[in-house]
């Protein structure tokens, strides 16, 4: 196994580094490299977690595949490194990169939520709504919802994303934007949950992120369908009423939940069997739904 990959250092133009993608500009495109960077509650943790960053770009790509038919995405190349002009910097990029169109981002993350957790279920019990949109009473922890939810937030590169209705949403990018990027994020996840649940995983809630080319068309952007951006579950360990182990991020977030970290200082480093834990986790879910190994 190698030790993994904090930074990307290649000699191009940084356009942005992010949580976890180093961005690059180059003839007026974008190649985003997936490092193996983890965040958790607006932190960057110091540890990394070695081959993460391959399984969120390989997974990513997985998914733009299949639905590349019915939205159009960001991709202009999913194996970069195959290209002359980044040949030589493959040892760096390799298996965690795409090379992408350069578009103007929605200022919004697209959420869409099929059962109650997370922030969804703390929302919940203090008011019985989540993102505006009113819930049935009587919901435990972790039940299913009666149909998906879209419940947006506002995209903060620092700091946190915050809820906001569909009514912000309208305001923040206009009324048929919004309706559209609704639609095609409810259709999405209908889409692939659908197709998760065959292979036994349930897709509790996601996140999209949207883009606008110079003719006005809503694109799909950044990354999709991760276990950085979903939440998983085997559908063999769910039982109403209690939060399955998880298949994603949030396996490192309850460890956190559970130390002694105050969540306002500096983040502390994953013990190594928690790096490992969620090594295997990541590289599981990616088997699963895929159908290969990494």
């Amino acid at each position: 196994m190698n030790t993994g990959k904090h930074h990307i250092e290649i000699p191009l133009n940084l356009f942005k580094r992010g949580k976890v993608r180093d961005v690059f500009e180059t003839d007026g495109c974008l190649l985003i490299v997936s490092s193996d960077r983890i965040s958790a509650f607006d932190y960057v943790l110091p540890s990394i977690i070695p081959d993460k960053g391959k399984v969120l770009n390989q997974i990513s790509v997985f998914w733009f595949r299949y639905t590349q038919d019915y939205i159009p995405n960001h991709i202009i190349c999913d194996e970069p490194e195959k290209l002359e002009e980044f040949k030589q910097y493959k040892q760096q990029i390799a298996g965690r990169s795409v090379l992408t169109k350069k578009l103007k981002p929605f200022p919004i993350e697209a959420i869409v939520r099929a059962y109650i957790v997370g922030s969804g279920w703390a929302s919940y019990q203090k008011s019985g709504e989540i993102s505006g949109v009113r819930i049935p009473s009587g919901l435990h922890f972790a039940d299913p919802l009666a149909e998906p939810i879209f419940t947006p937030t506002t995209k903060a590169d620092i700091g946190h994303d915050e809820n906001i209705t569909f009514e912000d949403m309208k305001k923040l990018i206009g009324d048929e934007t919004a309706k559209k990027i609704k639609n095609l994020s409810l259709e999405l996840f209908t889409k692939v949950s659908h197709r998760a649940r065959e292979k036994g995983i349930i897709i509790a809630d996601t996140k999209f992120e949207f883009g606008q080319d110079d003719k006005g068309q809503i694109i799909l952007i950044d990354e999709i369908f991760t276990p950085d951006s979903s939440r998983f579950w085997k559908l063999e360990d769910y039982s109403p009423g209690k939060e399955p182990p998880a298949y994603d991020k949030q396996f490192v977030r309850n460890y956190l939940i559970n130390s002694k970290w105050d969540r306002k200082s500096a983040p502390p480093y994953l013990p190594q069997d928690i790096i490992m834990k969620t090594r295997e986790k990541y590289l599981e879910i990616f088997k699963i739904l895929t159908g290969k190994s990494l």
